[in-house]
């Protein structure tokens, strides 16, 4: 198997990208963030936005954008939450509403900043496959009307195959606001302004201890006045109490060669929106810059116990998995062949939605747990550690998903063994069964499975 940077189409296609220095020896910063990733990197933009004269050093054991931030698929949901219906159950209406505004108005910020990572505002496509998915977009929909979100589109069989051209799908809805963009170009932008803001980046430095205001590596020390963790699925690494709040999971994804104007003309598409299909465990696909389908699934991997780490980059059996899936989906393009596929590891948590505290004498802060879908997420998560950092005011930071936890996961090898009984039960309602007692008792409880 070819290495992550080669493999993954969005680092394959990196351009012009120089190294930045490792960390030898010990210093010091106002601030200390371990992670380069989105959630560290949009950290260190809104405290140079609102200090700017701090001082910040980034730690990073890869190369920026290494972890998720670079291995995603590029959609942009308009919801901070997964839904809207589901925002509703777990922060009650009223903010439900400013998350959805909040949604939208960030990826109008984001859209703004990020013009040349090949951003395109195409919103999103919900596909359905079977008439039960349509009442489900019935609900979206209705859950977004009482948010005061506008812009929603119900098609039926006729007018979805005129935008997507599946024998599958049987109907569909256009979601506003989203879009899709390139991951890595977002994460260069982000690096070249907070190096021409002073910021250090050290590459290739290993955070292996916390301890308060400081953060011992493989090669020095950084002494700080406060430490944002800004690791996701890896945060386990050095603070493993948070495990009771999150799971560590890999996503897989495909790219294929360009198609060409035969193979578009096939399927249609002119709108380039990104694409989710009704399932639980859902494809989710879109095209990039050059006309490559990015293929992925929902169906996240658990490697028990936690387990995190390069020999999970990569696996057969869900790259069989995906071509399978899409030529069920455009049988026209079963010739279609995929030069990328990759793992990259993801923490979801109960609600499906980030969560925020602080460990070692409040000296640490953090974030993470974002599920999928971390491109717009981010940027809110690095907004409100910013303001806890500095102990700023900020209506962010009232927020319940800022101030509230997620229900917990149980530990192994219950943890495993949950995992696999709610699986299995979202696989069978995947086939057209009835959700059991478990799924339904998971659901008065707001809890959810799927990445």
């Amino acid at each position: 198997m070819l290495p992550i940077e080669k493999s993954c189409y969005w680092l394959a296609n990196r351009q012009g990208r120089l190294p930045t220095q490792k960390l030898s020896g010990p210093t010091q910063a106002e601030i200390a963030i371990v992670g380069a990733g989105f959630t560290g990197l949009w950290a260190a933009y809104f405290l140079k936005e609102l200090k700017p004269e701090i001082d910040i050093a980034i730690l990073e054991q890869g190369m920026t954008g290494y972890g998720a931030s670079g291995r995603n698929a590029g959609m942009i949901s308009n919801c901070i939450d997964h839904t809207h219906s589901l925002a509703i159950s777990h922060f009650g209406q009223e903010e439900a509403a400013k998350l959805a505004q909040l949604g939208l108005k960030n990826i109008d910020e984001l859209e703004a900043f990020a013009l040349d990572c090949d951003l395109e505002r195409t919103g999103q496509l919900f596909v359905a496959l079977t008439e039960k998915h349509i009442e489900d977009l019935k609900s979206l929909m209705a859950a977004a009307e009482s948010l005061g979100i506008k812009g929603y589109q119900l098609f039926s069989r006729e007018e979805i195959r005129q935008k997507l051209n599946s024998q599958l799908y049987v109907g569909g809805a256009f979601v506003p606001g989203g879009g899709i963009l390139d991951p890595i170009k977002l994460v260069e932008r982000l690096t070249e302004q907070l190096k021409a803001q002073g910021v250090r980046i050290f590459e290739n430095t290993k955070v292996t201890r916390l301890a308060p205001r400081e953060a011992i590596t493989d090669s020095g020390s950084i002494k700080a006045g406060k430490i944002i963790l800004a690791t996701d699925a890896y945060t386990h690494h050095l603070l493993p109490g948070l495990l009771w709040r999150f799971i560590p999971l890999y996503d897989y994804i495909l790219v294929s060669e360009p198609l060409t104007d035969e193979d578009l003309e096939k399927i249609g598409w002119r709108g380039r929106e990104g694409i989710v299909d009704g399932r639980t465990f859902f494809n989710y696909y879109r095209l990039t810059k050059d006309n490559r389908v990015l293929w992925g699934t929902s169906e996240a991997v658990y490697y028990p116990p936690n387990q995190v780490g390069p020999q999970y980059d990569h696996s057969d059996h869900h790259y069989h998995s995906l071509k399978i899936s899409f030529e069920r989906h455009f049988p026209q393009l079963r010739k279609l062949e995929w030069p990328f596929a990759w793992g990259g590891p993801i923490a979801s948590t109960t609600r499906l939605t980030p969560f925020f505290g602080s460990a070692l004498d409040d000296s640490v802060l953090y974030a993470l747990g974002y599920t999928g879908h971390g491109i717009g997420s981010t940027r809110v998560a690095g907004k409100v550690l910013a303001h806890m950092a500095l102990a700023k005011p900020s209506e962010l930071l009232q927020l319940k998903m800022v101030k509230e936890k997620p229900m917990p996961y149980p530990p192994e090898p219950f943890r495993s063994i949950s995992v696999n009984m709610v699986t299995d039960s979202l696989r069978a309602v995947d086939r057209g069964e009835k959700p059991n007692q478990l799924l339904r008792i998971l659901d008065l409880m707001g809890i959810g499975f799927s990445s």
